[in-house]
């Protein structure tokens, strides 16, 4: 009896002890307004990833209490920024980027429209690469030690392939696939880049080295040959980059604080970091306005995912949740319009066709603009065939309009471990998804057909939204990646921007005044970590493990043999 009122204690007082724990951690969620003081300078300390979803936030008791910038919150930092007498000035601080060059230019254009103010802007760079640098070029002054290394030489795209290695554990996997360029297979079935896909290489490093070249030649006053000669001749040291006209000053940071002193000459500047000042809302401003805009972010690689799903997913793009935002929003009587900010490689047909079907029930109901990021390809793209305009930055990768089908055989692994498999089976291709059997002649015909069918709606479905016929779309399709610029000359995307362009052709749909201003709501919005907590997780342990090889990809289709629209390959180029 001792025991059981011991038990009963001790459960009594774990729940107490949790439901103190959950009322510390929400007023710790409570946070506090923006400090920021007349005469301060904006510190951009911008390092690795720069989503477009909120990140997760930690309470200040264990080390949180910043928001965390992402794309869209950059651009409403640096407008606030540019309308705030507070804010003199901004040092921009790029390190160790990893973001894509379509939100490189998003974050250039703000910076550029910020220093449209009159106030100016000083970049300080540490062992800069082409990223930081790109960024840095749209600064008054760009600065570095007399120690560091400019790592400026050129552009490269690295593909890698496995084949060999497969060949070794005796994996074979087998792909098909339709469009000529759709090669997203050819990494486990080949050992190098098919000619398809080099031409394909070959146009978007072109157009990727072209656009850098020209801007750092317009801000740094040079011609375009001149920077690509100057290119040729990086890595730089720093005095070696002075020397080439790519830096202004080689100085400690603290001679740097010293000289953008002297240029404001308004006394010893303040100095605000951005988490700190993501916490101003443009309302304070003056900037806020009473029609309301919804930001949906389609951000990673598109999955069914499970029905309690909300539209957060870390790592993916789920249609369950995500069509849980879009019906959200149609139904929010207060929201006007509507922009879906789309950064996704593609993934899974059916959840392609689910989240396509979802914004064209939004479409339906209110006026709408898609707004490519980083990435728009294959089922990305797919789910913006809704018709409503599309705006794409220069380096946005989109297209790769078609789909491919992919099965591993583990046969010859398994015959190295010793290990067999046995099985009773009805219906002639009970066995088609096993990983112990090759697929026959007439499962890959059969599979072939259902690919050619697929691929043959997805063209059609593009023709129809970009009010085109099929044989005027198909020619561009055949999985081919294409950059923004090339997909607008194509007709592909309606327009060349940012969501400045976004949002300026979505008031005009919905009939908002030009020169008014609008409040943006976020959709997923900001999630805290007791939120993550409550959430169940679905995150599969071998996925991540193997997606930490292989790069980004919906493994539990592929592995049991799925057909996708995905991006054929994910593109890093220094």
């Amino acid at each position: 009896m001792g025991k059981f009122l011991l038990g009963v204690l001790t459960g009594f007082a774990l729940v107490f002890l949790g439901f103190v724990f959950l009322i510390v951690i929400a007023f710790a969620f409570r946070g506090h307004s923006a400090d920021v003081s007349s005469n301060s300078v904006l510190i951009l300390h911008l390092q690795g990833e720069i989503p477009e979803k909120p990140p997760v936030e930690l309470p200040e008791i264990i080390g949180g209490d910043h928001p965390g910038a992402t794309v869209t919150g950059l651009w409403q930092a640096l407008r606030n920024a540019a309308a705030d007498s507070r804010i003199k000035a901004i040092l921009l601080e790029p390190e160790n980027i990893t973001a894509g060059w379509a939100k490189l230019e998003e974050l250039r254009g703000d910076l550029e429209n910020f220093r449209k103010s009159g106030k100016p802007i000083y970049a300080y760079l540490r062992n800069p690469a082409g990223h930081e640098y790109y960024l840095a070029t749209a600064a008054d002054r760009i600065y570095t030690s007399k120690s560091d290394l400019v790592m400026l030489r050129g552009m490269r795209a690295e593909l890698m392939y496995f084949k060999k290695t497969l060949d070794k554990l005796g994996v074979t996997v087998e792909v098909q696939h339709a469009g000529k360029y759709k090669d997203y297979g050819d990494m486990f079935t080949r050992s190098d880049m098919s000619p398809e896909t080099r031409e394909v290489m070959d146009s978007l490093v072109d157009d990727l080295y072209g656009n850098f070249v020209s801007k750092i030649a317009a801000a740094r006053h040079r011609t375009p040959d001149q920077v690509r000669n100057i290119m040729d001749q990086g890595p730089f040291t720093a005095p070696q980059a002075l020397n080439a006209g790519l830096i202004d000053d080689l100085k400690f940071e603290d001679e740097m604080w010293s000289d953008l002193k002297a240029r404001l000459n308004s006394g010893e500047p303040h100095r605000v970091g951005l988490d700190e000042y993501l916490k101003v809302t443009p309302e304070s401003l003056g900037l806020g306005g009473g029609r309301k805009i919804a930001v949906l972010v389609a951000e990673g690689d598109i999955v069914r995912g499970q029905s309690g799903d909300n539209g957060s997913d870390e790592n993916s793009l789920t249609s369950y949740g995500f069509d849980k935002l879009l019906r959200k929003v149609r139904n929010d009587s207060s929201i006007q319009a509507a922009i879906v900010r789309v950064d996704s490689p593609g993934g899974e047909v059916v959840a392609s066709e689910e989240i396509w079907r979802e914004m064209s029930l939004l479409s339906h109901k209110k006026p709408v603009v898609i707004s490519f990021s980083d990435v728009a390809a294959s089922g990305g793209y797919d789910m913006s065939m809704t018709g409503d305009p599309i705006v794409a930055y220069p380096q946005t990768e989109t297209g790769s309009i078609g789909v491919v089908f992919g099965k591993p055989d583990l046969h010859g692994l398994y015959d190295k471990l010793g290990i067999t498999k046995d099985a009773v089976q009805r219906g002639k291709h009970a066995d088609i998804e096993s990983d112990y059997t090759a697929l026959t002649p007439e499962e890959r015909d059969m599979l072939q057909r259902g690919i050619d069918e697929s691929y043959h709606e997805f063209v059609a479905k593009v023709a129809a939204a970009r009010h085109r016929t099929y044989d005027q779309i198909e020619p561009l399709a055949q999985g081919r990646v294409w950059l923004g610029d090339q997909a607008k000359e194509r007709g592909l995307v309606d327009a060349l921007g940012g969501l400045d362009t976004a949002i300026a052709m979505v008031k005009q749909k919905a009939n908002i005044p030009a020169n008014s201003n609008v409040s943006l709501v976020m959709y997923p919005g900001r999630r805290s970590l007791l939120d993550m907590l409550l959430r169940r997780s679905s995150d599969d342990p071998l996925e991540m493990r193997l997606s930490q090889v292989f790069g980004r990809m919906p493994y539990h289709a592929w592995m049991k043999g799925g057909m996708l629209r995905i991006l054929p390959y994910w593109i890093t180029v220094q």
